[in-house]
């Protein structure tokens, strides 16, 4: 039977090589040599990994493993933080990193047409050499690619002024099981004709099937950009300068991100490492940030916002950014999480905004009865509901892995709040789907795996079980 085994996978491999060439196949240590995990060491394992060069070789990979009922795993940037790109000795791995051709910009209908394999940075950067926007950004911004951010509907810093990723996708091309091409590279802002097929693979994680091609809709270059470090005291304060700045800044408003106090000594406190131009004596900081299409109008109405801010008493101290250097330096407090999270247990959920209190103060308090010695860094997109909690301990990871959960999770149900906000479900969340979706949510989300991949050849295991 072993042997039977062993003679499969190597007819598999070959027929493989036959599709995509030699040197686009890589088994044995060059496996290995690729990360798994993110964050970790752990060594990517399976039968191989494929790299197709377009979409019609990855239908003719698909076809021949869903003919032989062989598990294929996507693999993009691999800055998943759920385990939804993990793969066992038994999957082939379909790496994307060689479809990464930006196909087209076309500033007149304000669009960019792209492989699933081009990473967002590189995204962001040519929309900005035709003078456009690209208006998604998340820290991973230079790893991760664009098939994987629409796959996990994508979230980041931005959501308050131009929503999820799923908001900024007008069309895309998908692969099924069954090697079958669904492209429905729609490239208008208006098209209700039918279902929206799209939808079918936004946010499902590659289980329905494996996204190839994005048409993204893009936004204006922003001709101003103003960022300010604010402190706050009480929470109270917290959630009246959200709406405080919705209601003065408007469709301006991009950021506001909340970090505890926690979270900001962890960052700022280490010698030589991070610089501040507010102390940290404070129990919130909140940076705030605009941009917007008149620098003259813009600027006096931030300064404008932040004066009544002020005088309203919501805020005890702040900094307003004057330049690209202190606009990056205020940001890099916020985007310097991997120093604290490198050996923690990160966790990203969403519930009400005036909730976020009263929820952390209760894991908290459980956490440590259980944990004595752990932190509880939290900080997040407070303007989109986003909270990421990270909790440090010894052995966070691996023996205390599963009581920190039951800690986290456990208490978000009252509050109905979500289980995951942006980062998707994967291995890591899905015991814990039915906190958030409903049986009968669940049950559908099964019948589309079962109508789509009848095999379950497709990332299997990740999201929902059907076997």
């Amino acid at each position: 039977m072993q042997i039977a085994l062993v003679s499969m996978a190597k007819n598999i491999i070959k027929e493989l090589k036959n599709i995509v060439g030699d040197e686009n196949v890589f088994d044995g240590k060059e496996v290995l040599d690729r990360s798994s995990i993110w964050g970790t060491n752990q060594p990517c394992v399976a039968k191989a990994v494929v790299s197709p060069l377009n979409t019609q070789e990855l239908s003719s990979i698909l076809e021949l493993c869903n003919a032989n009922r062989q598990s294929v795993v996507p693999m993009g940037g691999m800055t998943n933080l759920v385990q939804g790109a993990v793969t066992s000795v038994d999957d082939i791995a379909v790496s994307f990193e060689k479809m990464n051709r930006i196909e087209e910009i076309d500033a007149t209908a304000h669009t960019m047409t792209v492989q699933a394999g081009v990473t967002m940075q590189e995204a962001q950067a040519a929309a900005d050499q035709e003078g456009l926007y690209f208006p998604v950004d998340i820290g991973s911004r230079g790893n991760c690619m664009l098939g994987g951010n629409v796959s996990t509907n994508a979230g980041g810093t931005r959501v308050i002024r131009y929503g999820m990723i799923r908001d900024s996708v007008l069309g895309l091309e998908a692969v099924l099981a069954d090697g079958t091409i669904v492209s429905s590279m729609n490239s208008m802002l208006k098209n209700n004709s039918g279902f929206d097929l799209k939808q079918l693979f936004i946010g499902t994680e590659g289980v329905l099937g494996f996204i190839t091609r994005i048409v993204f809709r893009m936004q204006v270059k922003p001709r101003s950009h103003n960022v300010a470090l604010l402190a706050c005291n009480d929470y109270g304060q917290v959630t009246q300068l959200l709406n405080k700045a919705r209601e003065l800044l408007g469709g301006a408003l991009c950021g506001f991100e909340v970090m505890w106090d926690n979270y900001f000594h962890e960052v700022v406190q280490p010698i030589g490492r991070l610089s501040t131009p507010i102390g940290p004596k404070y129990r919130y900081y909140i940076i705030i940030e605009t941009i917007g299409t008149n620098p003259k109008t813009d600027d006096v109405a931030f300064e404008s916002a932040l004066t009544e801010m002020f005088s309203s008493e919501l805020v005890e101290d702040g900094a307003l950014a004057k330049s690209d250097t202190e606009r990056e330096a205020i940001w890099a407090i916020r985007h310097d999480v991997e120093w604290i999270i490198r050996d923690a247990l990160i966790f990203d959920i969403s519930l009400p905004v005036a909730d976020f209190l009263e929820y952390i103060e209760i894991i908290t308090d459980s956490i440590k009865r259980d944990l004595e010695d752990a932190k509880v860094i939290t900080f997040g997109h407070l303007g989109d509901n986003n909270l990421h909690v990270s909790v440090l301990c010894e052995g966070a990871r691996t023996s205390h892995m599963k009581t920190i959960e039951q800690h986290v999770y456990g208490a978000l149900e009252p509050f109905g709040g979500a289980v995951s906000a942006e980062h998707g479900i994967g291995l890591e969340k899905k015991p814990w789907l039915g906190i958030t979706r409903s049986d009968q949510e669940i049950e559908l989300m099964k019948t589309l795996k079962r109508s789509l991949d009848p095999q379950n050849i497709l990332n299997p295991g990740k999201v929902i079980s059907v076997d």
